[in-house]
């Protein structure tokens, strides 16, 4: 899938990503009270999305930037589960190059750092569609989030499912299938979110 953002402009995404975050945690500050109000806010809007446990965990490390904002929230799931996704791409063309692997394991490795090539696309368009997203634009914003999201987690079930079998048994299958399986379900609690998030509003 061809998204209009290039991959070069990560870094730059990133850092009007942390600027934003900053500046609407600025009117918070870290006391104990704001850090249990925030953290709870987390793990009750967790409790909607499919994998709970993972969604409070991975997201209760940044309940002061998040505080009790839905937008905040969706947005930091997305930017949990894109450098997830990254982590797991790295690994993928590592292992892609060890030698000896099976012609079906090398072609599985092939097809799925192509999906979560584009899984990652998605995950990244859906990032700058939230940072710049307005009050004026929101359902047609929100929709096009959904879009992305929605694609990117049926690049990771796919991916996953080149790896299914008897055949596929070993250390790379495990490893692979252990890292997309997370990703995935980070996915799937990050689009959970970015549909409340979508509802509330409305």
């Amino acid at each position: 899938m061809v998204v209009s953002s290039s991959r070069h402009g990560l870094a730059i995404l990133f850092i009007i990503i942390l600027q934003f975050t900053t500046s609407i945690a600025k009117s918070f500050n870290n006391t104990p009270y704001h850090h249990t109000t925030n953290t709870e806010y987390i793990r009750s809007s967790c409790t909607s999305t499919t994998y709970p446990r993972l969604c409070y965990r991975s997201l209760s490390i940044y309940a002061t930037k998040i505080n009790t904002s839905p937008r905040l929230l969706a947005l930091s799931a997305l930017i949990v589960t894109f450098k997830a996704s990254k982590s797991s791409s790295r690994l993928m063309r590592k292992l892609a190059r060890t030698h000896g692997l099976k012609p079906r394991v090398a072609a599985a490795m092939a097809d799925c750092i192509e999906l979560i090539g584009d899984s990652l696309d998605e995950l990244q368009q859906s990032i700058g569609d939230l940072v710049r997203l307005k009050r004026s634009n929101f359902q047609l914003i929100m929709s096009d989030v959904q879009t992305w999201v929605s694609a990117a987690l049926t690049d990771e079930d796919t991916c996953m499912d080149g790896f299914a079998g008897k055949s596929m048994n070993g250390y790379v299958k495990t490893m692979v299938r252990k890292r997309i399986v997370k990703i995935a379900h980070l996915t799937s609690n990050a689009l959970a979110l970015i549909n409340n998030y979508s509802s509330s509003m409305y």
